[in-house]
């Protein structure tokens, strides 16, 4: 069976670290990396949105990546998203990572043109073709990217013998069962949406990959641990309050990213930077709100550190 056990558990998908100038912050990236690492993650996954790939350049994603590894090789999962909006620099960026031995590569579609399915399969074949011995991972998040993944398309994507699973972050929990059903107990498929991790994992779901992980790892294990233990109660009891947080979170005027990025400054000493324009950063308005939402996750930890 193909199905392989390192890419169970919960991977937080990484965040953008930046000098105070904006740009990449090297040291800050293995300060990110090791600070994950000591919370007990399973993996990391680099280079998606939350690490604002689109707004970064071919060569800034590389420094990302091998700064990550540099921390991260043989202690976490690494998946790393290598997408672009053209092929070349995605093949440029998937031989990279297989270089830099990341244990998977991952892509959303080509966005703003609408291609055809046998366009978008030859762009992730393309891809993979460049590292020829990576596990590929689709990365189906039609919200964003104006694609979603179909059945017959992840039916031609299973030809490709690298591609191990998807990256699911469709609001749909149906379609985690439909692509978990499509492609067999030897394919791997992730829970995208943070706020519903319990019913993913709950519908068939072999892990999660998630923007708010980050922030508050230590919620996201429990849940993880939970529904594995068959305590779906409790891990609901959880997963409601790091949806509350989230939308606390959301409540600011300055974009997601960089309230979780100040939140990590308050709570750990991790420092990441601001974000990259054109995201909003925080604004004077926002200090209130993003001290709130500090105390709540303070609070969730403190009262479910010991479950």
């Amino acid at each position: 069976m193909r199905f392989i056990e390192k890419y169970k558990g919960i991977i937080p998908a990484f965040y953008a670290c930046y000098e105070d100038d904006g740009s990449i912050s090297p040291e800050r990236t293995r300060a990110l990396t090791q600070h994950l690492l000591n919370k007990g993650v399973k993996g990391l996954y680099v280079c998606g949105s939350s690490g604002e790939c689109i707004y970064q350049s071919v060569a800034e994603r590389k420094t990302v990546l091998e700064n990550v590894m540099a921390v991260a090789k043989g202690k976490l999962t690494v998946i790393a998203h290598v997408a672009c909006n053209n092929t070349a620099d995605s093949m440029e960026l998937a031989a990279h990572a297989e270089q830099l031995g990341v244990d998977a590569i991952a892509a959303i579609p080509p966005i703003y043109f609408h291609l055809p399915e046998y366009a978008i399969a030859r762009y992730w074949n393309d891809i993979s073709s460049a590292a020829p011995r990576t596990d590929f991972i689709i990365y189906n998040i039609p919200q964003l990217a104006g694609v979603s993944l179909t059945l017959p398309l992840l039916r031609e994507m299973m030809k490709n013998p690298r591609v191990v699973g998807v990256k699911n972050s469709s609001m749909p929990v149906q379609d985690i069962q439909l692509f978990k059903d499509t492609a067999g107990a030897g394919y791997v498929v992730f829970n995208g949406p943070d706020e519903q991790l319990v019913s993913g994992l709950a519908i068939g779901a072999d892990g999660g990959i998630g923007g708010t992980y980050g922030v508050m790892p230590e919620l996201y294990l429990t849940i993880d641990r939970l529904v594995r233990e068959g305590r779906i109660a409790l891990a609901r009891e959880i997963q409601n309050e790091a949806d509350r947080i989230i939308y606390a979170m959301c409540a600011c005027r300055g974009n997601l990213y960089a309230v979780m990025k100040k939140i990590l400054s308050m709570r750990e000493s991790v420092e990441c930077g601001g974000v990259r324009k054109p995201l909003a950063p925080l604004e004077a308005q926002d200090t209130a709100q993003v001290e709130k939402c500090r105390a709540m996750i303070d609070a969730a930890v403190a009262k479910y550190a010991v479950i």
